[in-house]
């Protein structure tokens, strides 16, 4: 299965090579708004009706999940809930279970999928009278299933989504000063616990699906066994379906373990006879088959990323097309990037005699509860992101799940009928190859802002820090080390200024710098629309059928030098158009994604503001711009290579432009770039890209580099370290003979990176010596 995963699936291989056959040909250029298309009397075949939104539009108040859903809870609906909640095994040991938790500060609860763990026992705790100490919190792993969760407690409470019952994720707040039930992702708590180091307003704290051992949730168990010592009043209670309860157990002191006894409805489990090669085509036959063989019950396929969703969408289209009289089918995908709006479908009734099918990621493996749901096709993979920290990369791949994951996944089926669970792999491999648990995502992943979280905490030896499944030393020290480049702690491992005005944002930390820094250069307004854009997923979308248009419309915005520029032009346009819903449209561009970047943009501004920032805009010194983005970024910088191809500066990791850079097949390719991130899919690549000077680099980054000017014979003529102190003023010339030909009969700035000498901490002199 590991061998499969790197090599793909063969459909979505050739749907890939089709798509870039049909981009290859002759594009369709649209004149219309252009110099050229005014002179020639092109019109637009659109007018578009200009939306203005209100000025008092807040981050707060603006459009959300919560108004994506329905609402309206007819005295039908709210009885049929009643009866849903006492027929979940929870209630039968409802009493049970509230004198464990009353007898003790730290409880672990293991239940089955769909025995009401998530959904009752807030409500539970708020009937016994633990609200009116403080709030009853709840956290997840993902934010759709806080979102969807937090609905449907307040549907069981008879209450709107915001009041009594509300729900907290990044830059979206839908709660009030009357909620009392607050559910909300992992990295919101340990935010609020920069600020509130007791967590004074909770009174309970309920850590759900505790085995998905996400960063946050490490994190927070570290910080939570400290708070639980300071106060006796406070209750924690961890939950999941499918969890090594003796290690929680025995992390938190030997807390008792509580199990809910049965599930709602048996789920039966089918394994394939033979390994399969293509898990895409394996789960459109067997969707095919379900659709058209077995009775009625909605379909959920699991399947690993957003590509891959998207090709068996469209690959069922096309297979149900060809049979006839076959039942209509609503699919429909779900995954991260997608639109709160579409994300809210799945929920939706389908018409009657309309069979539903899910195409989901591993969002919909927890928590998640699509009413309907029989059958669950499991592909038996999902994309992880694993972080190298020696070079710095981002590898987002596919991996087959673990028997945890592949447990939760037929769970789904099982939620509101007896269900059925296909999985497309055989019950050896399920044995043999997967994992008993996933890696815990603090062992895979760059731990820069956690580690400045942490610090800002006050907390001193972070080796020592209590986690539970405690990440790679080198994980640490790399965090630390990237920290101590950027300014946010000194030789002596201790929180400066800068690194407590970075803590103060909920951004990773070069973007964080980059908007303090922008506040002394005078180009504030602009960074925070450049890190507010960076902040929400794709902003661009390629609808099937029309992708020429999608690229040609793309073309118009790019800014040649820079991707994060190509970014603020778009904000700037849509501005301009006054914030136009059918503007968006017509350019392609999700249209709620650029609200969320408005909301955004609100929010960090209100942050500047509370740090008595300066916000001032540089005007079209696009230069001043992106010297500030190299002021953040001087430690991802590549030098040119070949065509379109990069060498990193301080490791000599290859990377490429990506296909969707404005620097992409550009005629001058600039000889040195920054990067905002570098990930391996079929090869290394480097997105969201700007073009700097060499004079930058060195200024910024003066511990790595300094500036050699050669003359016309290739000849060193004056060394010019630039601002470099006194334990980095050595260099020496790493370029080829080939590099300084290339450089004869012009002046050329060539960065050289440079040598330590004794005198910096123990703790970073190896790394610096190594990148040297």
């Amino acid at each position: 299965m590991a061998l499969l995963s790197r090599k793909g699936p063969h459909l979505v291989r050739c749907h890939r090579e089709e798509r870039e056959r049909r981009k290859a040909q002759k594009k369709h250029w649209n004149l219309a708004g252009t110099n050229l298309g005014n002179i020639m009397g092109a019109e637009d075949c659109k007018k578009e009706d200009v939306e203005v939104p209100s000025e008092e539009c807040h981050y707060k108040s603006a459009q959300k999940y919560a108004s994506h859903v329905d609402d309206r809870v007819t005295q039908s609906k709210f009885k049929k809930i009643q009866e849903q909640r006492r027929s979940l095994p929870v209630f039968g040991v409802k009493q049970e279970l509230l004198n464990v938790i009353r007898d003790n500060q730290v409880v672990i609860i293991v239940g089955e999928t769909r025995s009401g763990k998530t959904t009752q026992l807030t409500q539970y705790l708020h009937e016994d009278g633990y609200s009116k100490y403080g709030i009853i919190g709840c956290t997840q792993p993902r934010r759709i299933a806080a979102m969807s969760v937090a609905k449907r407690v307040s549907d069981e409470m008879d209450s709107k989504l915001g009041d009594k019952v509300g729900y907290a994720i990044r830059f979206e707040d839908c709660t009030s000063p009357e909620t009392i039930i607050k559910y909300m992702t992992d990295g919101i708590l340990l935010r609020e616990s920069l600020r509130e180091g007791d967590l004074d307003r909770y009174s309970v704290i309920i850590m759900d699906e505790a085995h998905e051992c996400s960063l946050s949730t490490d994190v927070l168990f570290g910080l939570l066994k400290e708070v639980l010592r300071r106060r006796s009043d406070l209750k924690l209670i961890v939950t999941s379906a499918t969890m090594d309860s003796c290690k929680f157990s025995t992390f938190f002191g030997n807390a008792p373990t509580f199990k809910i006894p049965g599930r709602t409805y048996p789920v039966e489990i089918i394994h394939q006879k033979v390994h399969v090669d293509d898990y895409v085509a394996a789960a459109v036959k067997q969707v095919v088959q379900i659709h058209l063989q077995h009775p009625s019950g909605d379909i959920l396929v699991f399947m690993p990323g957003q590509e891959d969703t998207e090709v068996t969408c469209e690959v069922l289209n096309e297979r149900l097309n060809e049979i006839e009289r076959a039942l209509p089918l609503s699919i429909l995908p779900i995954y991260s990037q997608l639109p709160s709006d579409l994300q809210a479908k799945i929920f939706q009734r389908v018409t009657d005699g309309v069979r539903k099918c899910v195409v989901a990621t591993n969002i919909a493996e927890t928590s998640l509860t699509v009413d309907g749901i029989v059958y669950v096709v499991d592909s038996g993979y999902c994309k992880l992101k694993v972080y190298n920290p020696r070079i710095g990369m981002d590898a987002l791949q596919v991996y087959p799940v673990s028997q945890a994951n592949a447990n939760q996944r037929s769970g789904r089926a099982g939620r509101t009928n007896p269900g059925l669970c296909y999985r497309l792999y055989t019950q050896r491999q399920y044995l043999d190859e997967l994992l008993e648990a996933s890696v815990p995502e603090i062992q895979r992943t760059n731990l820069a802002n956690t580690v400045l979280l942490l610090k800002s905490l006050k907390v001193g030896d972070l080796l020592r820090f209590p986690f539970m499944d405690a990440p790679p030393q080198d994980n640490i020290l790399n965090s630390l080390y990237q920290l101590w480049m950027l300014g946010a702690i000194d030789n002596d491992d201790q929180l400066t200024g800068l690194g407590r005005q970075m803590a103060e944002f909920p951004l990773d930390p070069p973007q964080s710098k980059m908007l303090i820094v922008a506040s002394n250069l005078g180009c504030a307004s602009e960074i925070l629309t450049i890190v507010s854009m960076l902040s929400v997923p794709a902003i661009f979308y390629r609808p099937k059928g029309r992708e020429e248009d999608s690229d040609s419309k793309r073309e118009k915005f790019q800014v040649p030098e820079s991707d994060h520029l190509t970014y603020l032009n778009v904000y700037n346009q849509w501005k301009s158009n006054r914030y136009s819903s059918s503007w968006c449209t017509e350019n392609f561009i999700h249209a709620k994604a650029m609200r969320k970047v408005r909301e955004i943009r609100q929010q960090l501004e209100e942050i500047m503001k509370q740090q008595r920032m300066n916000i001032a805009s540089c005007g079209t010194e696009w230069d001043t711009v992106r010297k500030c983005i190299c002021s953040a970024y001087f430690h991802q910088a590549a030098r040119l290579k070949g065509i379109g191809e990069y060498v990193n500066c301080r490791t000599g990791m290859p990377c490429n432009l990506h296909s969707t850079s404005a620097l992409f097949e550009m005629g001058s390719t600039p000889d040195y770039v920054v990067y905002h991130e570098l990930i391996m899919t079929s090869k290394e690549y480097v997105k969201c890209v700007t073009a700097v000077d060499a004079h930058w680099l060195a200024e910024f980054g003066h511990m790595f580099f300094s500036v050699k000017e050669t003359d016309k014979l290739g000849k060193t003529k004056r060394q010019a370290p630039m601002n470099l102190d006194k334990s980095s003023n050595k260099s020496f010339d790493t370029s080829s003979d080939k590099d300084k030909e290339q450089a004869s009969g012009r002046k050329q700035a060539i960065l050289t990176p440079g040598l330590r000498e004794p005198g910096t901490p123990a703790l970073y002199r190896i790394k610096t010596k190594r990148i040297g």
